[in-house]
């Protein structure tokens, strides 16, 4: 980038001093050829390299580029410090399984459409489950849906359902859609007591809706939790330290202080985020299902559901490592080897102001998308919200930066974030 601002500087200036064209590679070697061919001028060879050839134009020229190299050089330098270190090789010391990520089906991606699936605002229940039937037989090819199902799930395992509910019950994932998700999982043959509803926050589940009225003989857990309408125990000690596992975590060379307020949501303070025990512990298979929205000109889907939603002193991360907390935490066993379906609730969503619920950038988008790819599945979503956001003019265009932490997962073999190699299926009811 700076190399052509350079370049095209240059070039003004060769221009306004009558530099003779075929004197600078003579000059000052390679980098002036190289800037010579940017300017669009065609050089003749020539063996000669007299110098009193200079002008007061070529030695202007020559200075003014060597400025504007060292200039762009050090602001590039300032803008992009070194990341904090993190133990991203632990990961990758671990052998994969059959069902780790990308799943089965890699790069391959479902999207369900329908109209009927908002009426008056609210979510038509019987049309969040037959979007989910139809996906679920698309993504496998089979015609039974109990047969589809049991490709990723047995009834002897323990099955965490991990929603996010961050936003209230306007902006969270649905409960019409977790219920699609779970009756279908039982007409499958899972047990209820298998089941069970996850995320970081057990008030904010409540609050989304995860109850037990709504969500009959289903476990429902979150890892910073009260016990009696309080955060601490009698000894002092947080009630979700309870729920921490510090055989397994996510080590990064960066830390933050957190008031009194802000300490019981993310247990612990340091360099060290672990994993809740839902994940290590609680679970043997995971099925993900996030909600469709932005975070900023980027996305809180798949990936960043799990990633955020499955360790503990996250506050730290965001600020230098959102990208690569994003992909990496996902690269560690207890998620990598686990998750096996991504079921993105796209039917209300945001587009723009998310992750936290702002009604007037909401929307209806209608749609569902599943698959055992991740990233390929955040890709999608990616997609249509960018989509939306340059229909609304929240932004002119798609900027890649949004898309680090894709491509850094496709680097861990996560799964496939160039759009061009992922499968897309669209299926409208």
């Amino acid at each position: 980038m700076f190399l052509r601002a350079t370049s095209a500087a240059l070039c003004e200036i060769l221009f306004l001093h009558k530099v003779d064209k075929n004197k600078l590679c003579n000059f000052n070697g390679d980098i002036f050829k190289f800037v010579y061919h940017k300017c669009g001028f065609t050089m003749k060879t020539k063996s000669s390299s007299n110098k009193s050839n200079f002008t007061p134009g070529l030695v202007i020229a020559s200075l003014t580029l060597l400025l504007l190299i060292n200039i762009a050089s050090f602001a590039q330098s300032a803008a992009a410090p070194e990341k904090p270190k993190t133990n991203i090789e632990d990961a990758q010391k671990h052998a994969r399984t059959n069902f780790s990520m990308p799943g089965l089906f890699p790069a391959k991606v479902v999207q369900v459409n329908s109209e009927k699936s908002v009426a008056e605002n609210k979510i038509v229940a019987q049309a969040a489950y037959d979007m989910l039937e139809k996906g679920m037989l698309e993504l496998t090819g089979e015609s039974s849906l109990a047969t589809a199902w049991l490709k990723f799930v047995t009834p002897k395992d323990r099955i965490g359902l991990k929603v996010n509910p961050v936003a209230g019950p306007t902006l969270s994932t649905s409960v019409e859609v977790t219920q699609a998700i779970v009756k279908q999982l039982v007409d499958a043959g899972i047990s209820r007591d298998n089941i069970l509803i996850w995320d970081r926050r057990e008030e904010q589940l409540a609050e989304a809706g995860f109850t037990k009225e709504n969500f009959p003989g289903i476990k429902i857990v979150g890892t910073e939790r009260p016990e009696n309408g309080k955060m601490y125990d009698e000894n002092g000690k947080l009630y979700g330290e309870r729920m921490i596992d510090k055989d397994w975590y996510y080590w990064a060379d960066c830390e933050e202080k957190y008031d009194s307020a802000t300490i019981p949501y993310m247990v612990n303070e340091g360099k060290y985020s672990y994993f809740t025990k839902i994940v290590t512990q609680m679970v043997d298979k995971i099925i993900n299902v996030p909600i469709l929205k932005n975070a900023g000109s980027s996305v809180t889907l798949c990936l960043k559901n799990l990633a955020y939603g499955s360790v503990t002193n996250t506050g730290r991360l965001h600020k230098q490592l959102w990208h690569e907390t994003t992909a990496e935490v996902c690269a560690f066993p207890p998620l990598r080897d686990k998750v096996v379906l991504n079921i993105v609730d796209g039917i209300k969503g945001c587009f723009n102001g998310g992750p936290g619920a702002n009604p007037q950038f909401f929307a209806d988008f209608k749609t569902l998308l599943i698959g055992t790819d991740a990233v390929a599945v955040d890709r999608i979503g990616y997609d249509i919200v960018i989509k939306k956001r340059i229909a609304e003019k929240i932004q002119k265009e798609d900027n890649a930066r949004g898309r680090i932490f894709m491509d850094l997962a496709q680097k861990l073999n996560l799964g496939m974030a160039e759009i061009e190699k992922i499968q897309l299926i669209k299926a409208e009811l």
